[in-house]
């Protein structure tokens, strides 16, 4: 399948932070394996001049998410600590880049990068129809963006060549990728991009 990109269409990559990479404190397994793809993603459609979003946690110390605050994860991508900065070699376009922060109040938790972020009016301010989502984790935030995007009216590809999951469960991803496509997202790998 070939897919021609074009000025309603916009790339979103999720939480490409340190502390999702192997040496951090919320690792997702090979997370740092999908910079270079994702790279190449960002790349095509910094040539075309089309917006790209890098969503991230962006949490206080005392967030609900946290062990010791009464959630069930260590903590992670603590506000302007070195674990929350995006990992190193992430190309970041100079223009048309955007940075959605999420997760930043103590007592709400988002997954989706559309959860109490101004994700959503910048793509329809901008007559984006269609996201195409890459990034980590498979089974958490990538998996919530996408469904937000479909619940939200976009049209969704799910970029296969350029997510990692972080399995909890053995299988986690691959339900989680197959309940995005039941749900109507599209997967693509950068190969049939255009």
């Amino acid at each position: 399948m070939k897919v021609k990109i074009g000025y309603r269409d916009a790339l979103i990559v999720v939480d490409m932070q340190n502390d999702f990479m192997p040496w951090g404190a919320l690792p997702v397994p090979e997370g740092d394996r999908i910079v270079p793809r994702l790279n190449e993603y960002i790349e095509l459609f910094e040539r075309k001049s089309l917006p790209v979003f890098f969503t991230r946690d962006w949490h206080p110390e005392n967030h609900i998410s946290f062990k010791g605050h009464g959630g069930v994860w260590p903590p992670h991508c603590v506000q302007n600590t070195e674990g929350a900065m995006f990992h190193k070699d992430l190309k970041m376009p100079l223009d048309n880049k955007f940075i959605i922060s999420k997760g930043t109040s103590p007592d709400f938790d988002a997954y989706s990068g559309f959860q109490g972020t101004p994700l959503d009016s910048l793509l329809r301010e901008r007559g984006i129809r269609r996201v195409f989502i890459g990034g980590v984790a498979t089974d958490y935030c990538v998996k919530n963006t996408v469904l937000g995007a479909i619940n939200l009216g976009y049209e969704a590809f799910l970029l296969l060549d350029g997510i990692k999951g972080v399995d909890v469960n053995p299988g986690d991803s691959e339900r989680a990728i197959q309940l995005m496509l039941d749900m109507g997202a599209v997967g693509v790998e950068v190969k049939e991009l255009t």
